[in-house]
């Protein structure tokens, strides 16, 4: 790896540690520069602007996303969608849980009609291929005969979300635990309506 690339690296490792505690909208120039022991102009010569910084750090945390809740599922339990589809959910669960505040992509998400705004672009992009990648896996779950052929799968995935966002505001209320709880109970809710009946 070139020493370019080193650098970028160190930079997006610590801009993701800074935006994993206070936020993405929180990451300066000027903040990221003393964390990595840089001048604000060598830093600034990586990326140009705020923005294009804040962009590179959703593509860095898609990546981490990726390792985190994707990878460690991938090749586990191919016959049993069920048993995917829940460690794919506590592996979600935790992501959202190792932020200070809250998870990054829910914090920087706006509801904005700007169509060059770059970095919605970017965490539009992260969020489609997490729901896609949820419904394929219903999918399966349904060729497979462990879900029933009738559910819609997009349908499907637009609860799952729901159970997590409803999880995501009950942790910032209630203790950990109950939300917890409560989310799994959410999920088994769901399962229990798609299953296919003995």
């Amino acid at each position: 790896m070139s020493k370019g690339k080193v650098t970028r690296e160190h930079i997006l490792k610590n801009a993701f540690t800074i935006a994993s505690e206070s936020g993405l909208e929180s990451l300066t120039i000027g903040l990221l520069a003393k964390a990595c022991g840089m001048s604000k102009s060598g830093l600034f010569s990586h990326f140009n602007s705020k923005e294009n910084l804040q962009v590179a750090v959703l593509e860095y945390s898609g990546l981490c996303f990726r390792q985190r809740v994707i990878e460690p599922a991938r090749d586990q339990f191919p016959e049993n969608m069920e048993a995917k589809l829940k460690l794919l959910l506590t592996n979600w669960l935790q992501w959202n849980h190792s932020f200070q505040g809250s998870c990054m992509f829910l914090d920087a998400w706006k509801d904005s009609t700007d169509s060059n705004d770059s970095v919605q672009k970017e965490l539009k992009k992260i969020i489609q291929i997490w729901v896609n990648y949820l419904q394929i896996q219903i999918e399966k779950g349904q060729s497979l005969g462990v879900f029933s052929a009738d559910i819609d799968s997009k349908q499907a995935v637009f609860q799952l979300y729901g159970v997590y966002l409803s999880s995501h505001l009950f942790y910032s209320i209630e203790v950990e635990n109950q939300s917890r709880d409560m989310f799994w109970q959410g999920v088994e809710q769901l399962f229990s309506q798609w299953r296919v009946e003995p």
